[in-house]
């Protein structure tokens, strides 16, 4: 076949590829941005995922490397070759679109211009290809513009850094401004590697006995999320500001603190998670005392008792934190500060006393299952009571407690009840969340995909997660055929029967299947963490 052809061949061919190379390149790029975003733009995190991920979009790879030998040989079969290659990939991502579909790709502004960026840089190089080899290299240079979709996204990310800080930096003074603008406004800030968002929605509930108050929305607790809820909701009525504050990186609890400037400070727990980002256990310390060194002199920082992280930093570092009032809170065992005794639960609800510094004492009940929520309620009565608010005005405001969405809550559909952890998972969490299902009477089913980020560790996690499961449940259903291996390990070593335990590759399968056990028994099925899309 010879390698040169009709000018009129070579631009049919050439357009057919670049109309299948505009439809393939969308649907790539659109899933790398999605996943791009669920990896909260951090062009480390993608590289990881691309790295840990690389089977997935093997095609891609496969369409870069055509594309360069169609660069120079523009031969009709390789154009073949590529249309095939295209349709391929348009009928994998359309398929890959539609199983992603945990939380979807939202087209933020930021977003919008990075595709944008995208759009001018492929249209450039495109164009380059073109006058520098003539219109026979356009073909390789479209198959190797989608195949590089893979990458774009980061590019497009460095390029639009200094727009996307001049945007951020705007935003962020106009939420510091309106702060400014309201010196009687009381912000207390709340992190912990788990119970923060739990806690901050208690406080929110236990304050509104005496106060107008605000608290980040959702898991809103990034900067950005933090700056448009300010920017948003602050009225000028408020009068304390709950700030939840997450981090994946050192640094980054002290990113919001500079910007809210909290008068006090709840530390909920220090343990195992994000270690992957975080790099291991000490620097998650650091990190979540970053708001203790953010709180002014005078002002309250409240802690878990119970956590032995929490303690020995303070142990090794508390002469730091002398200027602030230390306050303390527990739901086992005592010490100088807030005690909770005497704890009772029921699949019904859980009861507890609390006890004040001071000596005051009151009896709760709540509908909150499990014992672990017993020191997320203890944090919010604490700081409650700090600001005024007598034990016994909260009895009433504790009561109508409510779980937060997708932990630990319970929904009744007939025959089947299902508790719904899905949103979050960590040692400590998991382990108490499967404790609390042996508290049903009835069939009880663990769904779950195990855990992530708990860096080298996070087999042994998992491991010894599946060695717990063994003894709270009656059936296991993992989802994830290689990541729940050690989580089946742990079940069956500890003598789980194997007939009991099954792997799915979807959690809807697994779902399914529960719903379909024959039983005379009640049925409570949890659902113990969900991986978002990029896992």
């Amino acid at each position: 076949m010879n390698l040169m052809t009709s000018v009129p061949a070579m631009a049919i061919r050439t357009a057919a590829t670049v109309l299948l190379g505009i439809w393939a390149g969308w649907l790539t790029m659109r899933y790398n941005m999605h996943m791009f975003q669920l990896n909260v733009y951090m062009n480390g995190e993608q590289r990881a995922w691309i790295k840990k991920n690389m089977r997935l979009q093997w095609i891609l790879w496969f369409a870069m490397g055509l594309g360069v030998i169609r660069l120079f040989l523009p031969l009709t079969a390789l154009d073949v070759l590529c249309w095939l290659t295209l349709i391929v990939i348009i009928l994998v991502y359309r398929v890959m679109r539609e199983m992603n579909q945990k939380k979807k790709l939202v087209f933020t502004a930021r977003v919008k211009r990075m595709v944008a960026t995208i759009t001018v840089l492929s249209v450039l190089l495109t164009a380059l290809s073109w006058f520098a080899l003539g219109l026979q290299s356009v073909s390789g240079a479209v198959m190797i513009l989608v195949g590089a979709q893979l990458f774009m996204n980061m590019l497009a990310n460095l390029i639009n850094r200094p727009i996307e800080k001049g945007v951020n930096n705007h935003y962020i003074n106009d939420a510091k401004r309106i702060l400014a603008g309201m010196p009687d406004l009381t912000i207390i800030g709340v992190t912990g590697s788990y119970g923060k968002t739990s806690v901050k929605f208690f406080l929110q509930t236990l304050l509104q006995q005496r106060y107008s108050v605000l608290v980040t929305p959702e898991s809103y607790n990034t900067p950005m999320g933090i700056v448009k809820t300010i920017r948003g909701q602050m009225k000028a009525t408020h009068q304390i500001f709950v700030c939840e504050m997450g981090a994946r990186y050192v640094g980054e609890i002290k990113e919001i603190c500079d910007i809210v400037h909290p008068h006090h400070g709840v530390i909920t727990s220090i343990g195992p998670q994000h270690l992957d980002t975080f790099g291991g256990i000490e620097n998650v310390k650091l990190t979540k005392f970053e708001l203790a060194d953010a709180v002014p002199d005078g002002g309250m920082l409240f802690m878990n008792g119970d956590n032995g992280y929490i303690n020995d930093f303070i142990r090794e570092n508390g002469n730091r934190y002398d200027s602030r009032e230390k306050i303390y809170y527990y739901s086992e065992g005592s010490g100088e500060g807030y005690t909770a005794s005497d704890v009772k639960v029921s699949n019904l609800g859980t009861e507890f006393t609390v006890t004040a510094p001071n000596g005051e004492s009151e009896r709760y009940q709540m509908k909150l299952i499990g014992s672990y929520n017993v020191i997320n309620v203890m944090a919010a009565v604490a700081v409650a009571h700090r600001f005024g608010i007598s034990l016994h005005e909260l009895k009433i405001p504790v009561r109508r407690l409510r779980p937060v969405k997708h932990r630990m809550e319970i929904k009744d559909n007939g025959s089947v009840t299902i508790i719904d952890d899905a949103f979050n998972s960590n040692p400590i969490g998991s382990r108490a969340a499967v404790e609390t299902l042996s508290l049903f009477d009835g069939m009880r089913i663990l769904i779950t995909p195990g855990m992530v980020e708990l860096g080298e560790e996070e087999d042994e996690y998992n491991r010894k997660f599946g060695t717990y499961a063994a003894d709270c449940c009656d059936r296991i259903l993992l989802v994830g055929r290689k990541h729940t291996e050690p989580i089946k390990e742990g079940a069956l070593g500890k003598g789980f029967d194997a007939k009991n335990l099954m792997v799915f590759d979807k959690v809807e399968d697994a779902i399914a299947y529960a719903y379909q056990i024959r039983t005379g028994e009640h049925k409570y099925i949890l659902l113990e963490n969900d991986l978002p899309d990029n896992y």
